[in-house]
């Protein structure tokens, strides 16, 4: 058959095709990762970010709605003091989140007052283990810290009287032209120590936070980690071995003082509701710094009704350090780390889409290899027909012809007339065992073949097939050896197929034997199977050629060369018989030397 190499340069271009499409892939899923890389680490900096200043913001409320001055104090008049306690627990979300209000006077004797949340006032109180450890917190003048991390409470400076605010315009730059009036730093005079719920923290406030923000969608791939300066774990939802994200918590950042949850809460307080111009912050360090920290203010310009009023100035204090935040909150990828998530989604990416490319290029492979065996079993079967029919047509000529000579009374004698009989029969005998290989081959390959699989001695079966060849061997003249061991045990086969498949083996012994006429039969146990196996010293088969005889319809080239008469079907039908006794069957063959085939069959146990 000739070959035709267009099929084959249409299936060569579209595997380049595939190759460069999967380069291109390559490329591409490499920037789809790092844009995908850069989405995520926004995404989770920004509601890391949501995190901490939601939790920030509750705790400011707690801290800036109680800045009350001096004067109320010093008067002991507690009712503003409920008035912010109230209006801070009907606008926030954990009315518990204060579990106790201390004050500190001034004064060496440094009395304290606990405000009894029954009959609202402050009383008179010991100084317990735990608020012992604030005395240093609260003396501290030069660097006075807002947050007491081991109750943990926040500490309210108590300054004297300012005037009540009519306007605040808080600017995040001076123009150059505007000179700033000096202010000074309103005197501290006592300390409010607010000690805050921890229980309420963990289990209420960081939860709600948890599942707001990392509770949904692709979030749900992150664990959260709080720890304090320590780096003790204070809260966290699974155990973290590196960070994709952190912010700060507790932080008191006056630049933030306006962003309350509850935004009434600088603008109510005092019962009567004033108007607020919120426009831009300003921050401001006025005197000395100490090493690593410095005083943060920021400067509120306040406005009275009257035109002609000069500003004032009000100032927010608080301590901005360079030291580790007083709790932190740290996020992690659950993978491992947000770049070995990315990086690992990436390689799953990239082993579909090669997957798919690849399962492609075979698809492509296989359709065409698929193609080319449909061709060429096509071809087999074209020329199977073609053979079949010269092989019938040499019979049937000579049964026709003998049968005409008969008629025509050509014929006399009895002894002629006896001749020519057995020369039909036998030549119809031939077309018989053509027309049943065919059907054979056909309920085989169709599924119908039924095998009646009983006991039979493998000796009987070989002197029944060599019977059934005997015409054949003595009229090509041939020599058979035969080698039967003894005491073969018996096998569980179909006594008509096993046979045939012996005589098929026969007696293309007898067809490729050439000019050695000469074939040997052998049968034995060993390896647990009984072999059978037919040999001759005929043709041989090329070594190339070697695993394709027992295809159907399948003709050595060097057999059609020699004209040698046949169908293909032979060998196939005798490998099908083989196989389905449960056994195989091989060959070993070199060309110009014989051929020998072993059919194994497995024993009857």
């Amino acid at each position: 058959m000739k070959r035709s190499w267009f099929p084959i340069s249409i299936i060569g271009v579209l595997l380049c095709l595939l190759v460069l499409l999967a380069g291109l892939q390559y490329i591409w899923l490499g920037k789809i990762s790092d844009g995908e890389r850069e989405r995520l680490q926004r995404n989770l900096q920004t509601d890391t970010q949501r995190f901490a200043e939601d939790f920030n913001r509750e705790i400011q409320n707690a801290y800036f709605n109680f800045q009350l001055n001096a004067d109320v104090w010093r008067g002991q008049n507690w009712n503003e003091f409920n008035l912010r306690y109230e209006f801070w627990r009907e606008k926030t979300a954990y009315p518990n989140l204060i579990k106790n209000f201390y004050f500190v006077e001034a004064g060496n004797n440094r009395t304290i007052l606990r405000f009894n949340k029954e009959n609202r006032t402050f009383e008179t109180a010991e100084w317990s283990e735990t608020l012992n450890k604030l005395k240093p917190k609260l003396t501290a003048e030069g660097s006075f810290q807002p947050i007491a991390e081991e109750i943990p409470a926040l500490l309210m400076p108590v300054h004297d009287a300012e005037e009540k605010l009519r306007r605040i315009i808080v600017r995040t730059a001076e123009p150059e032209e505007m000179a700033l009036p000096s202010f000074r730093v309103p005197k501290r005079f006592d300390v409010l120590i607010i000690e805050l719920d921890e229980n309420v923290i963990k289990n209420r406030l960081f939860p709600d936070l948890v599942k707001r923000y990392f509770s949904a969608n692709e979030n749900t791939d992150y664990k959260l980690a709080v720890v304090n300066q320590q780096n003790q774990v204070v809260f966290q939802t699974d155990n973290l071995t590196a960070t994709d994200a952190n912010a700060k918590l507790f932080e008191l950042s006056p630049d933030n003082f306006i962003f309350f949850a509850n935004r009434d809460v600088l603008s109510t307080i005092q019962g009567e509701r004033k108007s607020m111009v919120f426009s831009k912050t300003e921050s401001r360090t006025d005197g000395q710094s100490a090493p690593k920290t410095s005083n943060s203010r920021v400067e509120v310009r306040v406005l009275n009704n009257e035109k002609n009023d000069k500003p004032r100035v009000r100032v927010f204090e608080t301590e901005v350090s360079d030291k580790n935040p007083v709790w932190a909150l740290n996020v992690q990828h659950t993978a491992g780390s947000l770049e070995q998530f990315v990086t690992a989604t990436r390689r799953k990416n990239l082993v579909l889409s090669f997957g798919i490319l690849s399962l492609l290029a075979v698809s492509v492979v296989l359709i065409f290899l698929s193609a080319r065996r449909a061709q060429t079993l096509a071809q087999r079967q074209i020329d199977f027909v073609s053979a079949v029919s010269h092989e019938f047509r040499t019979p049937l000529a000579v049964i026709y012809s003998a049968g005409e000579n008969l008629t025509d009374g050509v014929v006399n004698s009895s002894n002629q007339v006896e001749k020519y009989g057995n020369l039909i029969k036998g030549e119809g005998k031939k077309l018989s065992n053509m027309v049943e290989q065919i059907l054979e081959f056909a309920g085989a390959n169709s599924g119908r073949k039924k095998y009646d699989l009983r006991e039979i001695d493998v000796k009987e079966i070989i002197k029944t097939a060599l019977a059934e060849c005997q015409s054949l061997i003595e009229e090509k003249g041939f020599a058979v050896e035969k080698d039967i061991a003894e005491n073969l045990p018996k096998v569980l086969a179909d006594r008509n197929a096993l046979s045939h498949a012996i005589q098929n083996l026969i007696t293309n012994a007898v067809k490729y034997g050439n000019d050695n006429k000469w074939l040997k039969i052998s049968a034995e146990n060993g390896d647990g199977r009984v072999k059978i196996a037919v040999e001759d010293k005929g043709i041989g088969i090329d070594k190339r050629e070697v695993g394709k005889v027992f295809e159907p319809f399948y003709r050595a080239k060097s057999v059609v060369d020699a004209q040698i008469h046949g169908n293909g079907l032979g060998l196939s039908l005798v490998k099908q018989t083989v196989e389905a006794h449960g056994g195989k069957i091989d060959v070993e063959s070199e060309t110009g030397k014989g051929s020998r085939f072993i059919i194994h069959l497995p024993l009857n146990i």
